[in-house]
């Protein structure tokens, strides 16, 4: 029985670990990817308009 202890915690670590990874799979995408993704590009957008206003302008 000893090699049944040994056994139990990496399966369980293995099992979880491939649950974790299939809900990661499985929320990628979806109804809200569109949302999600036009919430990414704003604040792009907003941090690229404040990096160039707060970049002066050089005229050589």
């Amino acid at each position: 029985m000893d090699y049944v202890s040994a056994l139990l915690p990496p399966v369980v670590m293995a099992v979880l670990f491939i649950a974790v990874i299939r809900v990661i799979v499985k929320t990628q995408g979806g109804a809200n990817k569109a949302k999600e993704d036009a919430v990414v590009d704003a604040a792009l957008a907003r941090a690229e308009r404040t990096r160039q206003a707060g970049t002066p302008t050089t005229d050589a």
